[in-house]
């Protein structure tokens, strides 16, 4: 094991490294719907699959508390603005193809739907909370005497266990993504990124090569396609559509700032509204993907560009991205779509406007020192309202770090390198708002199921 990452406690470096399509592969991939229920119908389809076609006749399913949170009460695609935990869960047993992972949820029809929601009445699908920390979803489902069980865990599309009537089942569903080398495993992907240097991340963006480039692309156009859904329809909230008629009607003016705000904002309102379009996710997350590539993109109208640069901008959003979360978990209390994606955001705008590694760090910092506090309150139509902002502040936030404007690093939790900041990020997420993430799920619970107390604040 090598030195420990100067600034960051108890950091290693492990070996061996790993390339930028090896990040690639692991952590963007396109994802239709909200990643949470789409993970818990992914387990659910995984462990009907092992059942040789029989017809679900019951399904179990325990799930993590952020799971919970994130899953009970945003659109699922593809069934008329219907949503919860059970219906994801019945729509994957009964007509997900697992093999399309993130994307598991492309082949439920109508008629699926009708099927999922009898089951449900039935009160054949349940759903509990495991009181456990870090990303884990159980499906168990049973037919006849037949029962396939899977597990996920560490990210949403990682089966890690699947067992037919208590036997172990091997081969046939391994981890998909974007282009490049087999035989990655995340974890220790995560553990290697989380001790890599600024520059060491930005020198990844010179092993990129065109397939490379062209899976970013491809991952722009999916989330570009969302947008133009959102400015077209105004789904969901409509934020996006509604803040590009405030520009129209000479209420707002369209700066760098507003136009990444619109873009993003117009493709969450289409994703958190159940629109049957898929995201490319970026760290687990469609949500992150957006914020992590829809502010550069909005940003290359102002300026000269070419396109290469502006992809390996959106390269760097990715790392960037993935790194905070190696620091914050997969799924915490506070808004990753914000600050994590955020961050990424903000460094690959500072990077395409020509900054060096000393003004994206600053870059990053002042977005971290800007929306740090953001809480990730569950996945929802307002979740528009979060990526907006951040994508605002991603384009501000890079534009006065260029400018020398950057937080000190006496003030507040923002450290002496763009490293150390994401590290005390962690801490407070892992550690500080452990409690925050309880109160924030006693609330959601409660308007579902409203106890005595809760009534008398209705």
């Amino acid at each position: 094991m090598g030195p420990a990452l100067d600034g960051i406690p108890g950091k290693r470096a492990p070996v061996p490294d790993y390339t930028i399509k090896d990040l690639l592969r692991l952590e963007v991939a396109p994802a239709l719907g909200c990643t949470e229920p789409v993970a818990v119908a992914l387990g659910a389809a995984a462990a009907a699959s092992l059942l040789g076609g029989r017809a679900p006749e019951s399904i179990q399913v325990w799930v993590d508390p952020n799971i919970y949170k994130n899953g009970m009460s945003v659109l699922i695609p593809g069934t008329g603005g219907l949503f919860g935990l059970d219906l994801a869960a019945a729509l994957g047993a009964l007509g997900g193809d697992p093999a399309q992972r993130l994307e598991v949820l492309n082949s439920v029809d109508e008629p699926t739907v009708l099927r999922a929601r009898q089951l449900i009445a039935e009160k054949k699908v349940s759903v509990e909370l495991l009181q456990e920390i870090g990303l884990k979803i159980k499906a168990r489902v049973q037919a006849g005497d037949q029962t396939g069980e899977a597990v996920i865990t560490r990210s949403h599309d990682n089966i890690s266990s699947l067992e037919l009537n208590g036997r172990q089942v091997t081969g046939g569903l391994s981890p998909a993504g974007g282009p490049g080398s087999q035989g990655v495993n995340l974890a220790e992907l995560e553990e290697w990124l989380a001790t890599r240097s600024l520059e060491d991340m930005i020198g990844l963006l010179d092993g990129l090569d065109q397939d490379d480039l062209d899976f970013i692309e491809r991952g722009v156009n999916f989330n570009l396609r969302l947008a133009e859904y959102g400015l077209k329809f105004g789904p969901g909230l409509g934020l996006g559509k509604s803040l590009d008629r405030l520009v129209r009607q000479n209420l707002m003016q369209r700066d760098m700032a507003a136009a990444a705000r619109i873009l993003t904002s117009a493709a969450a309102d289409a994703r958190m509204a159940g629109v049957k379009l898929p995201a490319m996710s970026s760290a687990g997350s469609g949500n992150h993907g957006l914020t992590a590539t829809l502010p550069i993109w909005a940003v290359k109208d102002f300026i000269q560009c070419s396109p290469g640069e502006v992809l390996r901008a959106t390269a760097l959003s990715h790392v960037l991205t993935a790194y905070v979360k190696t620091q914050t978990g997969r799924l915490s209390a506070i808004c990753g779509c914000s600050v994590a994606a955020g961050a990424g955001a903000a460094g690959g705008i500072a990077y395409l406007l020509g900054g060096d590694s000393r003004q994206v760090t600053g870059a990053v910092n002042n977005l971290i020192q800007d929306l740090a506090g953001v809480i990730c309150d569950g996945a929802k139509t307002g979740c528009a309202f979060k990526l907006a902002t951040a994508a605002g502040s991603a384009v501000q936030s890079a534009l006065l770090a260029l400018q020398g404007v950057c937080v000190l690093q006496t003030e507040g939790i923002v450290g002496n390198s763009m490293e150390n900041t994401a590290y005390n990020l962690g801490l407070l997420s892992v550690e500080g708002m452990r409690h925050a993430d309880h109160t924030i799920l006693q609330i959601l619970a409660g308007k579902f199921a409203p106890s005595p107390e809760s009534e008398k604040h209705r």
